[in-house]
C-alpha cells in the first residue's frame, strides 16, 4: 500500500527539548544552599549584638552623616559595608547586619566550591567527580559550625568580607586559560586582592599563596606570570605598610603587648594549631573564650610535641606530594593561611574560632583528597550526611549567638575559670535585671582576676540594682582607688541620687565637673537631680550643657524635649 503524497510531505517531529541539568544545577543547588543555610543560621538572625558589637563604629549613634565619617584609616571596606547596613535598617537593627554577614558568608562558599573544583581538575579527577567534591566543599565551608563566630558575630564580619575578596581573586587566578595570565586577569586579582586587604590585613598571604600554586602544580610561574607579580610587588608593599601601622595602633595584637611575649605566644601555637585541626574534624567543645595555658618554654604544657607533629605533618605532605597532591598541597596551604595568626605575632588571645575562616579551605582539600578515591555517588551520599551533621550543630550553635546571655553561660560552663567570660555573664545578666545574680558573679570575677576599675564599677552598679545601694557606694569608691575619673564620680552621684541623698549626689557631681569639665555625663545626672527637685530653669540649663559638649547625648536631648511640652 503507497503512502499519500499529503503524509509523505510531513515534515518530521521535532525532538522534545530536554532540560540540560549540566547548565542549571550549579544554579538550582546555590538556591537550596542559600535556603538552608538561612535556615540554619535563624537563630542568630533574630539575635542581638553581642560582646563587642556595641562598642564598634556602626554601633555609634549619629553615625549616619556621610560615608567619609565611617571609613576611617582602617579597614575601610569593613566600614563601608556597616555604613550600607546603617543605612538600609535606618540605625542600629541587628537583623540587618547579621544577613549581610550571612550573604557575604554564602558568596565565599560559591567561591571555595569552585577552587575545589579547579585543583580537583588538576589533580585528575572526572569531570563528575570534580562537581561532586565542588559540592562538598563549598557545602560543608557554607554549614561547618566552626563558621558561626565569623558569621553570626557582627564586630567579625571582616573575616567573611575579606575572604571572600580572598577567594574570589585565588578564583580567577585558577581558572586563568594556560599557564600565563593576561594583564586584564592580573589586574582583577590585584584589585580583588586589595578589597581583601581593605576588609581584614590577614589576607596579606595571597601573593605566597598563588607562589605556593603555581610551584606545586608546575602551572605558571615567575616569568609566565610576571605581569600579576610585578603588580603584587607594589601591591603587597603598600598592603604590609597597612599591615604594619594596624599592629601598631592595635591594643590586641603586636609585639608590644606585655602579656604575651612573640616566644610563648610561638610556642603556645604548636598546641592551639592542633585544637584547630580537631575542631574542623570533630566540632564539640566550641566557644568564645577557650581557656588555653600558655607555653612560655617549648617544653612547657608539651608545645614541643604539637610542633613536632606539624613538622611530620608537612614532612608526610612533602613525601606524598605525588600519590595525594589535593591532601598534601591542602596541608601547605593550610599552615600558610593560618601562618598570620598562629605565629610569632603575638595576639590577645591565643586561639579564636573565628581564625579558621580563611584556612578552611585547607582541610577540605585534605577531605576532597581521600573522597575522589569514592564513586560519584558515594560522594554525595556523604556530603548529604556530613551536611546535615554540620547543619545541626550549626544550629544548635546559632542559638548560642542569638543573645549575650546564652553565649556567655555556654562559655563559662566551658572556661569556669577564666575572668572574662564570667565578667561578660554578669554584664549580661545585669542588662536583663537579674542583677544579684550580676553581683554574684561579678565577685567570683574578682577572685579569678586583677581587680580593675571596670570590675568595681560594673559590681557596684549590679549591687545597687540588687538593692543594696551602700555596698553599691563602697564599690564605687573602691573603683577611686584605680581611676580617680568623672566618669566613677558620676555613678556614685547616681546611686545617691536614686535614694534621694541629694546633697552627697551634688557634691559627687562637683568633683566629676572639677576633674573633667568637658564630661558631659555630670551636666544630665544633675539636670536629672533638679528635675526630681523641681528646678525647671536649672534642669533646662544643665542639659543644654550636656547637648553643647556632646550633642549625640539622647537621654539629655530626650529629656529636654520633655520638659518643653
Amino acid at each position: 500500500m503507497k503512502k499519500s503524497r499529503k503524509a509523505e510531505a510531513r515534515p518530521p517531529a521535532a525532538p522534545a527539548r530536554r532540560i540540560s541539568w549540566r547548565r542549571w544545577w550549579p544554579w538550582l543547588a546555590g538556591a537550596a544552599a542559600l535556603a538552608v543555610v538561612f535556615q540554619v543560621y535563624g537563630p542568630a538572625l533574630g539575635g542581638a549584638f553581642v560582646f563587642d558589637d556595641r562598642n564598634a563604629g556602626f554601633f555609634a549613634p549619629g553615625r549616619n552623616e556621610s560615608l567619609a565619617t565611617w571609613v576611617g584609616r582602617i579597614r575601610p571596606l569593613l566600614m563601608v559595608s556597616f555604613w550600607i547596613d546603617y543605612r538600609i535598617a535606618h540605625g542600629n537593627d541587628p537583623g540587618q547586619y547579621h544577613q549581610t554577614s550571612l550573604l557575604l558568608h554564602f558568596f565565599t562558599s560559591v567561591f571555595a566550591a569552585l577552587i575545589a573544583a579547579k585543583l580537583a581538575e588538576w589533580a585528575g579527577a572526572a569531570e563528575k567527580m570534580r562537581a561532586a567534591l565542588a559540592l562538598f566543599a563549598g557545602s560543608i565551608f557554607l554549614l561547618h559550625p566552626l563558621q558561626t563566630e565569623s558569621v553570626a558575630y557582627v564586630s567579625e564580619r571582616a573575616e567573611a568580607l575579606s575572604v571572600m575578596f580572598y577567594y574570589a581573586a585565588f578564583a580567577v587566578f585558577l581558572y586563568k586559560p594556560g599557564e600565563s595570565i593576561t594583564p586584564a586577569r592580573s589586574l582583577a586579582v590585584v584589585l580583588l586582592f586589595g578589597g581583601a586587604i581593605a576588609s581584614k590585613e590577614h589576607t596579606l598571604t595571597l601573593p605566597a599563596l598563588l607562589l605556593l600554586t603555581d610551584s606545586f602544580w608546575s602551572r605558571g610561574g615567575l616569568r609566565k606570570n610576571a605581569w600579576l607579580y610585578g603588580m603584587f610587588a607594589a601591591a603587597g608593599a603598600a598592603g604590609s605598610a597597612m599591615v604594619l601601622r594596624v599592629i601598631g595602633e592595635s591594643k590586641t595584637a603586636g609585639f608590644h603587648l606585655r602579656e604575651m611575649s612573640p616566644a610563648a605566644y610561638f610556642f603556645t601555637q604548636g598546641r592551639v594549631l592542633w585544637d584547630y585541626i580537631r575542631l574542623f574534624f570533630f566540632p564539640f567543645g566550641q566557644n568564645i573564650d577557650h581557656d588555653v595555658a600558655v607555653s612560655h618554654t617549648l617544653f612547657e604544657h608539651g608545645a614541643i610535641f604539637g610542633w613536632l607533629g606539624l613538622a611530620a605533618l608537612v614532612a608526610a605532605a612533602w613525601i606524598c606530594r605525588q600519590r595525594f597532591p589535593l591532601a598534601s598541597y591542602g596541608v601547605f596551604v593550610f599552615l600558610l593561611l593560618i601562618a598570620p595568626t598562629s605565629s610569632f605575632v603575638p595576639l590577645s588571645d591565643p586561639i579564636a574560632e573565628r581564625r579558621t575562616y580563611l584556612p578552611l579551605i585547607g582541610l577540605l582539600l585534605i577531605c576532597c583528597e581521600f573522597l575522589r578515591r569514592l564513586r560519584v555517588g558515594q560522594v554525595a551520599w556523604t556530603t548529604a550526611a556530613a551536611a546535615a551533621f554540620c547543619s545541626v550543630l550549626t544550629y544548635k550553635r546559632a542559638e548560642v549567638w542569638s543573645s549575650p546571655l546564652a553565649l556567655w553561660q555556654d562559655s563559662v560552663a566551658k572556661s569556669p575559670e577564666k575572668y572574662r567570660p564570667r565578667f561578660q555573664l554578669a554584664y549580661a545578666q545585669y542588662e536583663l535585671g537579674r542583677c544579684a545574680d550580676s553581683a554574684k558573679n561579678y565577685e567570683l570575677a574578682s577572685q579569678m582576676g586583677p581587680i580593675q576599675s571596670d570590675l568595681l564599677v560594673n559590681w557596684g552598679l549590679s549591687l545597687d540594682c540588687a538593692g543594696r545601694w551602700e555596698e553599691a557606694v563602697a564599690k564605687l569608691r573602691q573603683a577611686l582607688q584605680f581611676k580617680d575619673t568623672a566618669h566613677v564620680h558620676s555613678q556614685i552621684a547616681a546611686v545617691y541620687a536614686k535614694h534621694q541623698h541629694v546633697p552627697e549626689a551634688l557634691r559627687e557631681l562637683a568633683t566629676a565637673e572639677k576633674l573633667d569639665p568637658s564630661f558631659d555625663v555630670t551636666y544630665l545626672y544633675r539636670g536629672n537631680i533638679y528635675q526630681m527637685l523641681g528646678d525647671r530653669a536649672a534642669a533646662i540649663r544643665e542639659y543644654q550643657r550636656a547637648l553643647a559638649l556632646n550633642p549625640r547625648n539622647d537621654p539629655a536631648r530626650i529629656a529636654l524635649e520633655q520638659i518643653g511640652r
